[in-house]
């Protein structure tokens, strides 16, 4: 089994840490931007693009959030910017639809930084990360109409697969790969 990541990673122009109380205001805002871009789409509602979850919700997911990077060995991190000193998303692994030994890139980041880079280089860091610490390959899943994220994925060397995920309604999935 690899390595736990670093619990800290660095960029020129990010940084990637733990998760902290404060994060669950700008959290509970990416959520509420999922969810009209979900609504928007057409999709109906899930646990995950409900709306703003509550303060008492957004704490309890800052909770489970913060034992990613402390404690699992797959961390998923906020992804904070150097000089404006601000908080834009996350980006890191999760077991999600894998396996802890092949697990998957995940990122989310706010619209309004969109188009800057910050995706792409949080996630060379995660995935240079991740070599380090033993992994040999990592999948991404991206949705049919995401075509950021398949950018950003191709770039990182992820190419697509056969492998087959059921449409949940919410537009189809593509499973991608990247062998380290």
């Amino acid at each position: 089994m690899p390595r736990p990541l670093a619990p800290r990673l660095q960029t020129e122009r990010l940084v990637l840490d733990a998760w902290a109380d404060a994060d669950e205001a700008w959290y509970g805002d990416l959520v509420a931007e999922r969810s009209a871009a979900a609504a928007a789409r057409g999709e109906a509602a899930t646990p995950r693009t409900s709306g703003r979850p509550g303060l008492e919700a957004r704490l309890a997911s800052i909770a489970t959030l913060r034992g990613t990077v402390a404690g699992s060995g797959i961390p998923l991190y906020p992804i904070r910017r150097i000089h404006e000193r601000d908080t834009i998303g996350y980006c890191g692994l999760v077991v999600g639809r894998s396996t802890p030994a092949e697990p998957e890139l995940a990122y989310e980041l706010f619209e309004r930084v969109h188009g800057h880079g910050y995706a792409t280089e949080a996630s060379v860091a995660v995935v240079d990360a991740a070599r380090d610490a033993g992994y040999e390959r990592l999948w991404a899943t991206i949705r049919v109409w995401n075509a950021d994220s398949f950018r950003v994925a191709e770039k990182l060397g992820f190419v697509r697969t056969d492998r087959p995920e059921p449409d949940d309604g919410r537009g189809g999935t593509i499973w991608m790969r990247l062998d380290l």
